[in-house]
């Protein structure tokens, strides 16, 4: 079969690009998808969010630009350029992150050899204090119960290949109701997974950078606000001891940055109740303790690969 038969025979890919005034990374990140050695129809979307678009990257072809026409933020920026393609899969890939040559290839591979899957993730390579830490899930599924019970990191969304009509009339766009677009990943991966299971690739496809340099890295106020929409959104969640009891503790942790020792020792207790080994609760009796501050915690763990 010729290249051109066999790329007609691929499903078309639409990158979706969020961005706000990271130029460089920005154009790293695009580079990466350029270089993909994916044979099929592939179309980059690129949302400026509360920023003025840079019709210059549109040059050459491959790529449109546009302003995100919905909510500001994150959730909006992503509907804006999934409603935007017209391919029969869309993926997402943040700006500041890079993918691999073969990350394509490999989850197009993986959701062909799986009928019926609408979804498909990989595992990760966390870039932060000049180490890079790989995170995967050592599965070739994620199931809706794994999600519940642990964020599973490595399910990022710069990981995310999801067929459009899925996206479009099932599971549904991302949700924009959520405060600062917080959690909306997480949100989406949900919904995802309580129809089917997550196709996933085991190897790390996605170089991530994690950093407080993020325009999407909102304060403490959002963060907080986020996780309790998660757990009032999501009554699975809220009824999974091990998994609300993570998400108590993230609230607390929150609080404790913010300074609010009252409202962060209430969420404490409450995740103590659901489970009392929750290995983030001496991380936020410290911080509320005034030993250590929530950024010297944050970058001990991203310098590790993990958050918290």
């Amino acid at each position: 079969m010729t290249p051109d038969r066999c790329a007609a025979r691929l499903p078309s890919v639409g990158v979706v690009v969020p961005t706000r005034d990271r130029p460089d990374q920005l154009r790293a990140a695009l580079a990466a998808i350029a270089a993909q050695d994916y044979q099929g129809r592939l179309q980059v979307a690129v949302v400026f969010d509360q920023s003025a678009p840079d019709p210059g990257l549109a040059e050459g072809g491959g790529v449109r630009v546009l302003a995100n026409t919905r909510t500001p933020g994150l959730a909006g920026a992503r509907n804006s350029g999934i409603l935007a393609l017209d391919t029969d899969l869309v993926a997402f890939c943040d700006d500041d992150d890079e993918w691999l040559p073969a990350k394509l290839t490999s989850q197009v591979g993986a959701l062909l050899a799986s009928p019926g899957a609408e979804f498909a993730s990989c595992g990760i390579a966390v870039r932060s204090a000049g180490r890079t830490i790989e995170r995967t899930a050592g599965q070739a599924e994620v199931s809706y119960h794994d999600l519940l019970r642990s964020r599973m990191v490595m399910v990022h969304a710069s990981t995310y290949l999801l067929t459009r009509a899925a996206l479009l009339d099932g599971i549904g766009l991302v949700d924009e109701s959520i405060p600062a677009s917080q959690s909306e990943d997480w949100d989406l991966a949900l919904r995802a997974a309580r129809r089917r299971p997550i196709v996933n690739v085991t190897e790390p496809m996605v170089l991530v950078t994690w950093d407080t340099s993020s325009c999407y890295a909102q304060q403490w106020e959002s963060k907080v606000a986020g996780l309790r929409w998660m757990l009032e959104h999501h009554p699975d969640l809220a009824a999974d001891g091990p998994g609300a009891a993570r998400v108590c503790a993230q609230i607390a942790f929150g609080y404790a940055c913010l300074g609010q020792r009252s409202e962060s020792g209430k969420w404490t207790a409450r995740a103590l109740r659901l489970n009392w080994h929750e290995r983030r609760l001496p991380f936020v009796l410290a911080v509320a303790a005034g030993v250590v501050s929530g950024e010297r915690v944050l970058a001990a763990l991203h310098a590790r690969g993990h958050g918290i």
